[in-house]
């Protein structure tokens, strides 16, 4: 994947909001397998964490490299606070995200993606990844023109069918102008609504061409990774092949999204088929240990995946109280994992943690407070008049219904967005109501559990990305550690 094309055994999992952040993806790097940052509300990432007065300084050295100096000081401009806001002010907004991006919305885009990238990549010679969502569409282009001018390796995307990305990461990488196709609901007339970028709009004297990094679609059948090889507009360099069980958003079990679905056999993908596609490609979701590993090098994959584990390691963005909180519930066997097929606006199943020890500031009713005021998972619509429209199953119903939605779709539906962002301490508040947390992870804790014992920190709770790696390496289980239980309990649907 890079000039060696020397692929690895392990991709450390793309986990947004901020879970996968550079220190995650850079330590996974510097030990030799793939280490992958998160490109999902990255813009927001950054201008929180500038309004928080980036305290060790990463992200304002991070600005001096970028190409433009103008366009980096004008975001620091913007958003930079010496010192840190005060902790009872809220964060100050960027613009919701819509189909005709401003110039400021798309530079603060670029920014925010080569700013990640560029201090994963710093210092090392190592590969780094920056993973997407299809769902996504509107920050993509923006997004991929940043990646890339911080050199980023692979480009990871899942959550739909990415099929048009290639060839923008071809064009981009010649300095074309770009285009995607957006997905309109209720376009009932067929009319293509599309976002166009010139990257010589916002970076001028660059250099004659950019690296073009490496595409992985993330799927979760042979019949997705069929159709990717088949019908993408470009190169698909591999696949991430994704099982149910891995955390955040599953694909729906095959035929239904109703709420009382279950997974089936039906919902497994056919790995001798995604092998004859003649591609590499790597397992994830429950793939985590030596003898996985293993496994998957014998089905013909290249390697694994690996989220969870990830996710709780000393390195990962998620507020150290509550990986604390989450691993102590893990030892005392009290750890709850569930898969919600309502929670998400996106429609997708999303697992879901239950914090047991972590205040979830709900309202009188239990509650969260409903709002949507990052907007990355509204959807566009075709309004009355004929115009496209913003809506999201998350906000208040009553703004929601008058956008033309219904109920059914917007019922148990949270704020992801504002969720996400609170697990990695960027918490939003409104007068005396603070956003509170919301935790993704696959159902396989086992190797986070044998991780912790093997540990030097276990007594505190804690262990390292390279504690993870070597434990994956170390090609034999430690059946030692297995006397209680290990993995999360799930939680009937009904009670979800």
């Amino acid at each position: 994947m890079n000039a060696t094309n020397r692929l690895p055994r392990i991709i450390q999992g793309g986990m947004g909001v901020g879970v996968s952040n550079w220190c995650l993806a850079r330590t996974v790097s510097e030990a030799g397998e793939l280490g992958v940052v998160s490109g999902t509300g990255i813009d927001t990432v950054l201008i929180r964490r500038l309004q928080l007065g980036d305290a060790d300084g990463h992200i304002r050295r991070a600005l001096s490299y970028f190409p433009v100096p103008t366009v980096a000081q004008r975001v620091k401009n913007s958003w930079f606070v010496p010192g840190g806001k005060s902790p009872d002010k809220p964060f100050k907004l960027n613009s919701m995200p819509s189909r005709q991006l401003s110039p400021a919305q798309n530079e603060l885009l670029i920014l925010a993606n080569f700013v990640e990238v560029f201090l994963a990549k710093e210092g090392h010679g190592g590969l780094v990844g920056i993973n997407y969502l299809e769902k996504i569409q509107i920050p993509t282009l923006p997004s991929l023109l940043g990646a890339m001018l911080a050199g980023v390796d692979v480009v990871l995307m899942g959550a739909g069918m990415p099929k048009a990305i290639p060839a923008v990461l071809d064009k981009l990488s010649r300095w074309e102008p770009v285009e995607l196709r957006l997905s309109v609901r209720g376009n009932e007339r067929g009319r293509e609504y599309t976002q166009r970028l010139d990257p010589k709009e916002y970076i001028s004297g660059g250099p004659p061409s950019l690296s073009r990094p490496k595409f992985l679609a993330i799927v979760s059948s042979d019949v997705v990774a069929t159709a990717m090889a088949r019908k993408a507009s470009g190169t698909v360099d591999g696949f991430v092949v994704e099982h149910h069980s891995a955390g955040g958003h599953n694909a729906p079990p095959r035929g239904t999204r109703t709420s009382d679905a279950q997974f089936s056999s039906r919902d497994e993908p056919d790995l001798h088929k995604i092998r004859n596609l003649g591609l590499p490609f790597w397992l994830a979701g429950s793939c985590a240990s030596p003898v996985k590993l293993a496994d998957a090098r014998i089905s013909g994959a290249e390697g694994i995946q690996v989220g969870t584990a990830f996710a709780f390691c000393r390195e990962s963005g998620i507020r150290p109280d509550i990986k604390r909180a989450v691993l102590l519930d893990l030892m005392r066997g009290k750890l709850e994992v569930h898969t919600d097929f309502n929670a998400s606006p996106t429609g997708y199943p999303f697992k879901l943690v239950r914090l047991n020890t972590i205040n979830n500031n709900t309202d009188a009713s239990g509650q969260r407070t409903r709002c949507c005021d990052l907007g990355y998972l509204r959807e566009m619509y075709v309004r009355g008049d004929g115009k496209v429209g913003y809506r999201c199953p998350a906000e208040p119903i009553a703004r929601y219904l008058s956008k033309g939605g219904c109920t059914e779709e917007a019922a148990g539906k949270l704020c992801l967005c504002n969720g996400l962002m609170a697990t990695i301490g960027l918490e939003q508040r409104r007068g005396e109501y603070t956003e509170p947390p919301m935790v993704t992870a696959g159902e396989d804790f086992s190797t986070v559990r044998r991780v912790l014992a093997r540990s030097v920190h276990s007594q505190t709770l804690e262990y390292g990305a390279c504690e993870v790696l070597d434990y994956l390496r170390s090609g034999a289980l430690n059946t030692d550690v297995l006397a209680t239980p290990e993995v999360p309990r799930t939680i009937p649907r009904s009670a979800a």
